[in-house]
């Protein structure tokens, strides 16, 4: 009988589809004879990128699930805010994870890639606002426009695991953690001084002002006192520090960003009396090799010494008067002296606006000699400056002769040196001096010794809707309490009224704000405000592993299996933020027996930014492309390959239409030719082909050509991702293969169309699954090993030697592979074009780079 263009005998019952393809066969040993229907003619994108993704979408390609038996591999992007269209860097990011995906799954790991929605956040409220719309509608109609859109691109992502911050599901174990960390004291609220945006009117965590703005809308950020939620990552600080060392598959830069911003420190808290009062003042200092040349006091205007010590109304005025500008160089006299503890001289104390009482202790000694910051300040009210640390050449031998340079200083000297005016410190150097003081400090009883870091504890509290709610009530009776486990999630109600304008819009909804006291049953409050939505972010990788889990965020089993992520891939924008806020909450997660890993993500790569007319895409320029347009037009393949090809994932991509064009132009020229070709390509291969001794000139050289090309894609691959060398390669071979005449070897010819296309599908898969059925290959493509290479057919018989003459290319020539250094030397030397620039002149060195290249220098 025969079935959509298949002689087959011997089948009773069988299931076809309308590509010609048998899926279901009930009865063993049947025969097929291969009467298939050509590929069209002419390379039609859209006709096939449809049917094989809805191919893989049946067959479940991408779906996974634990499995021992095979190595596993998690790949990961970024999930993205859905703001209701893709633009090009969400397809470079992506393609970049796809390609990845399907590289791993040819070569045999079982690979999770999923894909979920960062769905909170100021940007659906305000577009809510703007439109007339719940945030809920307006995110959700945006993921499933968004989804779609990913769809047609062909990527492979486990969609069974689809994970949407936003829903009750997600986020009632976000409350669940703030729970836990409450009951661990990593979770406290407190009145702090706070970052505030006007503009989106919300609290900002201190990774969120970006220099002295919004991250958000860069608008100018200003401080607010307001009692928050903040979770203790401070507790923390030196884990994350020590273990950065540990992440060796991290860019540096991004590794070195989370240093500093952990930014740790060693010195020593120190005491300084205030005269006439039974009070002190405690600061934190590095240099306490300046200690002597401290010549008067700085505290933050929220300092409680402000508040204690303070009564006069007009300084009280002056204070509040202060500008919030911290280049200002702004201060008020309090009217009290502190004691230097090594001088036990007096020193005015000051409130200066550039001092923050939640960086270190809120006061700082002044040390204008050694401190540009407190040199201008010292300038600006006459204060004294008093050098304690000169250069070695330059230490001036007498007081007076010191005290006369001081004065006509025009910066301050910052760096180490030696120390001066310093009683028995003198003549020591810095770094010596401030082991010698710190442990005097700490033999008298004036100080000790302490590490302090830069990091912050991490404010969470926003005063906006579009979050999780922070689950806690206040009881007038019992105080703040938790939200028992068994009452989560604290849903976030829908009938909020959205203006825009004011507090959080929860905070006006009586019915959510009343509620009852879970301790004594009498009526109480619920908190109104809702949860960073970093939050959301910090642990969702973790939730992709066992996302339908209701016994808990995630099951213990699945993390074991799956983390840590392998690959993670996202922008550099995020070094700071979001990674810093995963790892901490990968540690906190682990603590409290989740999961038994010390970092989230193996490796990490920062994609570039995709750039057009030298500018980042946006609307506000005029230069954005749009992808539905390149995919209905070109194709997803085409797109694919170009944002693949025109750049190394971790460099900016400048964006070319001619660049789309080409790679469009190479994927007909890869059809076409299988197309003419049919007939010669769809039969089995004779011979395993390891033989090349007999082979022809031609057909040797074809086969080296496409061990070579299996080569030199899969270690471009697996060394560092450089996808754009790994499509070079493959258009070599092409080209090798258009030139190839078939009649000389057709199974040399079949195997190298078919590694070609095996090599080129984890870049272009739709046009890679037609061209494998029409070449004769079985089974689906993603269900191949990933092509391995024969090292000895690989190796060049015949290499290009180049040889310079100080510098300059002089000679080209084929010499045989496999040389030594002397012999290729010979080989040089012996040329007549570089005989005649060397003559009789004096050789200074010759240099043999690789095999490759002679560098004679005379």
């Amino acid at each position: 009988m025969t079935v959509s263009g298949l002689t087959v005998s011997g089948v009773n019952n069988y299931q076809h589809d309308n590509y010609g393809k048998i899926l279901n066969l009930n009865q063993k040993n049947i025969t097929i004879e291969r009467r298939r229907k050509h590929v069209e003619e002419k390379y039609n994108a859209r006709n096939i990128e449809e049917r094989w993704q809805d191919f893989w979408d049946r067959k479940g390609l991408f779906s996974v699930d634990e499995n021992a038996d095979l190595p596993k591999f998690y790949c990961l992007e970024m999930f993205p805010y859905p703001s209701g269209r893709i633009h090009m860097g969400h397809v470079r990011n992506y393609v970049i994870g796809d390609v990845i995906t399907r590289y791993k799954k040819m070569c045999g790991f079982n690979v999770l890639h999923p894909m979920g929605w960062d769905a909170f956040g100021m940007p659906a409220e305000n577009a809510a606002i703007k439109h007339g719309l719940h945030p809920s509608e307006w995110t959700n109609d945006n993921i499933d426009y968004m989804r779609q859109q990913l769809k047609k691109l062909g990527l492979g992502y486990d969609w069974k695991r689809e994970v949407t911050t936003c829903n009750p599901g997600y986020y009632r174990w976000n409350q669940w953690f703030f729970i836990k960390m409450l009951e661990k004291g990593l979770a406290y609220k407190k009145s702090a001084s706070v970052n505030w945006c006007p503009s989106c009117e919300t609290v900002l965590a201190n990774e969120q002002v970006i220099d002295d703005g919004c991250w958000r809308c860069d608008t100018t950020v200003t401080k607010k006192e307001l009692e928050q939620w903040f979770f203790r990552i401070t507790g923390y600080a030196e884990e994350l520090l020590k273990d950065a060392d540990t992440l060796t598959g991290w860019p540096e830069k991004v590794v070195t960003m989370q240093r500093n911003w952990i930014g740790r420190s060693e010195g020593v808290d120190v005491d300084f009396k205030i005269s006439g009062t039974d009070k002190s003042m405690r600061i934190f200092t590095t240099r306490h090799d300046t200690l002597y040349g401290t010549t008067f006091m700085s505290i933050a205007r929220t300092h409680p010494l402000v508040t204690d010590l303070i009564k006069d109304v007009k300084v009280r005025k002056a204070i509040e008067l202060l500008s919030d500008d911290p280049e200002e160089k702004e201060g008020v006299f309090t009217g009290y002296h502190a004691v230097n503890p090594l001088t036990e001289k007096e020193i005015p104390i000051y409130v200066a606006n550039f001092v923050l009482m939640e960086y270190g202790t809120g006061a700082v000694m002044a040390v204008p000699a050694h401190d540009q910051r407190d040199f201008e300040f010292a300038k600006k009210y006459d204060l004294p400056i008093k050098i304690v640390i000169e250069k070695a050449e330059d230490i001036s031998q007498n007081t007076e002769c010191r005290t006369q340079t001081s004065g006509h200083l025009t910066d301050a000297f910052e760096d180490d040196g030696v120390l001066v005016e310093s009683a028995q410190f003198s003549g020591l150097p810095s770094k010596e001096a401030r082991v010698q003081i710190a442990d005097y400090l700490e033999k008298e009883g004036l100080g000790k010794k302490v590490v302090n870091y830069k990091l912050r504890d991490w404010g969470i509290s926003r005063q906006r809707y579009w979050g999780t709610p922070i689950p806690v009530v206040y009881c007038d009776t019992c105080g703040t309490l938790p939200v028992p486990e068994e009452d989560l999630p604290v849903i976030l109600p829908e009938n909020a009224v959205l203006t825009g304008a004011g507090s959080s819009p929860l905070a006006e909804l009586n019915e959510f704000v009343e509620t009852v006291c879970p301790a004594c049953g009498k009526p109480a409050r619920r908190d109104t405000d809702t949860m960073d939505t970093f939050v959301d972010s910090s642990w969702y990788f973790l939730r992709y592993c066992s996302p339908w889990s209701e016994q808990g965020p995630v099951d213990v089993t699945a993390v074991d299996y799956w983390m840590a992520v392998d690959q993670y891939i996202g922008g550099i924008e995020h070094a700071v933020l979001h990674l810093l806020y995963s790892r901490f909450f990968t540690k906190m997660i682990r603590d409290i027996g989740l999961a038994r890993i010390d970092e989230p993500f193996k490796s990490l790569l920062t994609q570039g930014m995709v750039i057009k007319d030298g500018a980042k895409m946006s609307k506000s320029k005029g230069n954005v492309v749009d992808p539905d347009f390149l995919v209905n037009k070109y194709g997803t393949d085409t797109v694919r390959l170009f944002c693949m090809f025109a750049a190394p994932p971790e460099r900016d991509l400048e964006w070319s239409d001619q660049g789309v064009e080409g790679a469009y132009r190479f994927l007909n020229r890869i059809w076409t030719y299988v197309y003419k070709h049919h007939d010669v390509l769809n039969v089995v291969i004779s011979d395993e082909l390891n033989d090349v001794s007999e082979l022809s000139s031609p057909a040797s050289g074809l086969l080296r050509k496409t061990h070579q090309t299996i080569k030199k894609v899969t270690r471009s691959i697996e060394r560092d991702y450089h996808f754009n060398t790994s499509i070079a390669a493959l258009m070599e071979l092409v080209n090798e293969i258009l030139c190839f005449n078939a009649s000389d070897n057709e199974d040399v010819l079949r195997f190298s169309v078919r590694q070609m296309i095996l090599l080129i599908s984890p870049f272009a898969p739709h046009i890679a699954e037609e061209l494998w059925k029409e070449a004769g290959g079985k089974g689906g493509i993603f269900d191949q090993d990933w092509p391995e290479w024969n090292e000895d057919i690989a190796k060049e018989d015949e290499i290009e030697l180049v040889v310079q003459v100080n510098g300059k290319i002089r000679a080209k020539m084929k010499i045989p592979a496999g040389l030594d250094d002397d012999a290729i030397r010979k080989k040089a030397f012996a040329d007549i074009k570089v005989q005649e620039y060397v003559k009789d002149t004096p050789l200074k060195k010759v240099i043999v780079v690789r095999s490759r290249l002679v560098n004679i220098v005379i």
